[in-house]
């Protein structure tokens, strides 16, 4: 692959999410100034100025995904931090997230019965709060399509970490813990990054809630699920 590529590639993920957080900063963090809708925006623009096509500017997919996982495991630092937090609302913490995940998976599977989904959308849907790795490997077992499952985790994420923190203030849902554990369930990655711009607090609870979600579908969806008729 050309280093020039890459290099070019590179530079524009990181100058368009520079310039995107900054704009989110700057617009006292309004929901439709989301930081990846933002950045999603603006490098489909400078690629079709450019003439750049998809293929090309994912050449520095492989630097970017090197670093996730380092970017992950930096998560444990700041609960680490705040492990006292964490040991004070243990109980809480892991109810909430327990259900927030059932809710979200069993509502999901009702609604589509309802509206009349095909039991292959409906699939897809229902894992849509997790990572996209841990929701593409649930739908394997529950008979979903893996690529829907992708773009409806993807969108799901935008949707929760754009309007997730206004819906949480509107209702007065002002503790760090509480905001962080609702975002890491509902937003997973992006709820983390969402929670982590609010405080640290926020991100470690997110990257907690996140972590233990995906933990709670993997074993769940793949049993009740196929039930859910």
């Amino acid at each position: 692959m050309n280093t020039l590529l890459i290099v070019a590639s590179l530079g524009l993920t990181i100058g368009v999410y520079s310039l995107s957080r900054f704009i989110y900063l700057r617009g006292n963090k309004h929901p439709l100034l989301n930081v990846l809708f933002l950045s999603t925006f603006l490098v489909i623009v400078v690629l079709r100025v450019c003439h750049f096509t998809y293929d090309e500017y994912v050449s520095c997919k492989d630097i970017i995904s090197y670093f996730l996982g380092p970017a992950t495991v930096a998560l444990a630092v700041p609960l680490f931090k705040n492990r006292l937090v964490l040991k004070k609302y243990s109980i809480p913490i892991l109810v909430g997230i327990l259900f927030g995940s059932l809710s979200g998976m069993t509502t999901t599977v009702l609604m589509g019965n309802v509206t009349g989904l095909s039991r292959t959308m409906t699939m897809s849907l229902a894992p849509k709060f997790v990572t996209i790795p841990i929701a593409v490997e649930i739908a394997k077992y529950i008979g979903g399509d893996q690529a829907l499952v992708a773009v409806f985790v993807a969108v799901t994420g935008l949707i929760s970490s754009a309007f997730g923190p206004t819906l949480l203030t509107r209702l007065k849902v002002t503790d760090p813990v509480a905001r962080g554990i609702a975002l890491g369930t509902t937003a997973a990655g992006q709820g983390v990054a969402v929670g982590l711009q609010e405080g640290e607090m926020q991100g470690a609870m997110a990257g907690l809630a996140m972590a233990l979600a995906g933990v709670v579908t993997a074993l769940i969806a793949p049993m009740l699920l196929p039930l859910m008729r």
